[in-house]
């Protein structure tokens, strides 16, 4: 059992049932500010039956509680007062979240802003779930009815933890589902501090529950209950193959959003300083812990060397700092684990390419887990930093020689999230549109990402879509109804 949490430093449970408890077991872990690497939280530990505990209860809340007679309008009413909630406590969310993932402040204000008009989004479309009448044969009537899949396990990545956490619970909630949410064990703080409004906004208990807890155990344990319709994923390609697996043997419906290694190709004749910033953003935002960031930057050979030396030279003027400082630009990574992982990927770069910039910890920071941008250079497409996705500040520029070869690059790699093409040219834009291999293409831009579009990948990436109605769909089941017009319709006798 783990020592009770120091003075100052916040105490959080599980969220199970309507009621805040603490693990079965008594155990806690400690959650970090990776910009100071000091402790700002203990959170408990679910262990299996806590998750069964969640999962019996969103269970029963489905089956037979009060969100079973809940209608279409009232589901989005709720959703409408969430999005309240969260802007009126904007500010607050977006310090804990600043301060527990080390992403920059400003970037954490845009996050908890998305998080609310996801929540209104979804309000509205709760109403607008409708099913088809469809012409058969026979002398009947044969309609479709959209019902909700019930209980849904949702593994939220600690990347965008209150994002995340919205992209999933709107979308269920609007169509009818009760849900069991475990957030990532490095950042579950505004999960935790959101749950706090689920009563006052008239949700009834058991709608959504939140367990803590590494995923080997927390995460094991709820994509292997029977009780569970379906698993909504987003994290590492790697996780995702061992959920599908456990979850084959119960057979629930699972959603993936895995890793990505996007390209981001720029040709001689884009728009020279937006395409400039455009490859450093699609990089570095967040730290480059994003699963869509334009880490494989494509360059025309033509415009390669100078190019280089202009991402160069900007991503000196990329301010490194606490999270809480607002003319930061890139904070700590998450945690000493991802920092370590960063780290070995470094040294392999360094053998594999150029080191054009960075390549290690900035000078000045004694604490935190900083790393600066690097930009690699002269990088092989067959090289591990080109292929496997590090989830860090790191950019890999592959030279290509024209739009075919330009192709042929972006698209030889096991993911197939994102991609972005850079070009005045009207004619190659929709070209690489159709031929690059991914679930979403930016022209002239990276990263815009909204709630009404949808958002999931191609081969490795993942399958199923979340955002949009393609976010709805995802939690609901289609049952035809077929209604005999016909006195005599079999004609047996």
């Amino acid at each position: 059992m783990s020592s009770p949490a120091k003075p100052g430093v916040k105490a959080y449970q599980n969220y199970i049932n309507g009621q805040w408890t603490p693990s079965s077991s008594g155990e806690t872990f400690a959650v970090f500010d990776p910009s100071t690497e000091e402790v700002i939280a203990q959170v408990a530990s679910a262990s299996s039956t806590d998750v069964d505990k969640a999962v019996k209860a969103a269970r029963a809340a489905f089956d037979s509680g009060p969100w079973l007679q809940t209608t279409a309008q009232d589901r989005g009413r709720i959703l409408f007062k969430l999005a309240d909630k969260v802007r009126q406590n904007a500010a607050m969310l977006s310090e804990i979240e600043a301060r527990n993932t080390g992403k920059p402040i400003v970037e954490a204000e845009y996050d908890i802003a998305d998080v609310a008009t996801c929540f209104e989004y979804y309000g509205g479309l709760a109403t607008k779930v409708t099913g088809q009448v469809l012409p058969v044969p026979a002398n009947a009537l044969s309609f479709t009815l959209k019902e909700a899949m019930g209980v849904a396990g949702q593994i939220i990545p600690w990347n965008y933890p209150l994002m995340m956490a919205a992209w999933k619970l709107a979308p269920a909630l609007a169509a009818g589902c009760t849900c069991v949410l475990k957030p990532a064990e490095q950042t579950p703080l505004t999960a935790l501090e959101f749950a706090n409004w689920f009563e006052e906004v008239g949700l009834p208990p058991g709608v959504v529950n939140i367990v803590n807890g590494v995923g080997e155990v927390a995460g094991a344990a709820l994509v292997g209950h029977p009780g569970v319709d379906k698993i909504a994923f987003t994290g590492s390609a790697a996780v995702g193959k061992m959920i599908v697996k456990s979850a084959a043997d119960t057979l629930k419906r699972v959603a993936l959003e895995l890793g990505g290694k996007s390209p981001n190709i720029f040709f001689a004749d884009a728009d020279w300083e937006a395409a400039v910033d455009g490859a450093l953003f699609g990089v570095f935002i967040n730290q480059g812990e994003v699963c869509s960031a334009g880490s494989r930057v494509l360059v025309e050979k033509k415009i390669y060397s100078k190019f280089v030396e202009a991402m160069t030279e900007k991503a000196k003027r990329i301010k490194l700092g606490p999270p809480l400082e607002r003319e930061t630009k890139m904070g700590p990574l998450v945690s000493k684990e991802q920092y370590d992982r960063v780290t070995s990927y470094l040294e392999v770069g360094k053998k594999e390419a150029k080191t054009a910039i960075g390549g290690g910890r900035p000078k000045g920071f004694g604490k935190g887990y900083y790393i600066e941008p690097t930009i690699f250079y002269d990088v092989d497409n067959n090289a591990r930093i080109s292929r496997e996705e590090i989830f860090g500040p790191v950019a890999s520029v592959i030279p290509f020689e024209n739009e075919a070869d330009a192709v042929r690059i972006a698209n030889d790699t096991p993911y197939g999230l994102a991609g972005a093409v850079w070009t005045r040219d009207i004619y190659k834009a929709f070209r690489l549109v159709k031929s690059m291999r991914a679930g979403i293409i930016w022209v002239n831009h990276m990263q815009p990402t909204y709630v009404e579009a949808p958002w999931g990948g191609y081969k490795q990436s993942g399958f199923g879509r979340e955002l949009g109605p393609w976010g709805l769909e995802e939690y609901l089941e289609t049952k035809q109804v077929f209604v005999n017009l016909d006195e005599n319709p079999i004609g047996w006798y």
